[in-house]
């Protein structure tokens, strides 16, 4: 199989990933709380989520090929946020991409 744009594979989180989507990431009860304490903008976009760990492995829709190996993606999070990923390699290890296992 070749990559294409638009094409879903399976993304493994490594721990570079894992810190930046946890720090970015609140809950409904911190944001009630900094809003009654008027430090959160009104209207603001939150992004809201289960916590990820390394080693996870999330759907990535295809953006851009970079030859037959090499893709940038948007990570389906599970959450209300996605993840952008860049230069991701074919492979098994954590930060690579890897084609879905289709079971019968």
């Amino acid at each position: 199989m070749k990559p294409t744009i638009g094409r879903i594979v399976n993304y493994k989180l490594n721990q570079t990933d894992v810190e930046a989507i946890n720090r970015r990431r609140t809950n409904p009860t911190s944001i009630a709380a900094r809003i009654k304490e008027e430090k959160w903008p009104l209207g603001a976009q939150a992004h809201i989520g289960n916590d990820v760990t390394t080693g996870q492995i999330y759907p990535m829709i295809i953006v851009a090929v970079w030859g037959e190996t090499c893709v940038n993606g948007q990570v389906l999070l599970d959450g209300n946020d996605t993840f952008w990923v860049t230069s991701a390699q074919l492979g098994e290890s954590e930060g690579n991409w890897n084609w879905p296992v289709i079971e019968k």
